[in-house]
């Protein structure tokens, strides 16, 4: 009996060029082409100058364990071969944070201010999830 499908992302009209990066294994970050400000999520409009012009540049994919959650019980059935795992927040060097799963760690080893550095999980064709590893 396999499990049930993973949720992959369903992209937005802002989030497009991201989702599209990362099945390329990129990381990009949307900013904004008025006053520089990095939005992550991507978002349409700039929350300091309310422009609605924005670019995706290459992101360092370095960055600190800000914090952190290990799961115990699978919140989806589709995650149930996974448990115990971790979800991670990571602050990039650019100043925002991501979400992701720390890979190649047992979860009792995180620590907050762990360097990190970004890999991509190839969920289906097509689509891959930003992930990350110790630096």
């Amino acid at each position: 009996m396999s499990s049930p499908p993973r949720p992959v992302p369903d992209p937005d009209v802002a989030g497009a060029l991201f989702w599209e990066a990362a099945a390329r294994h990129e990381l990009v970050l949307q900013k904004c082409a008025s006053c520089g400000t990095i939005r992550h999520p991507p978002r349409p409009m700039c929350p300091v100058c309310n422009s609605m012009e924005s670019i995706f540049e290459q992101a360092s994919g370095r960055g600190r364990i800000w914090s952190w959650v290990v799961a115990h019980a699978p919140v989806l059935p589709s995650f149930a071969d996974k448990v115990p795992y971790n979800v991670v927040v990571v602050e990039l060097e650019e100043g925002v944070r991501m979400i992701g799963n720390l890979l190649d760690i047992e979860n009792d080893a995180i620590a907050e201010g762990m360097e990190v550095v970004v890999d991509f999980e190839d969920v289906e064709q097509g689509v891959s999830l930003p992930v990350w590893r110790p630096a």
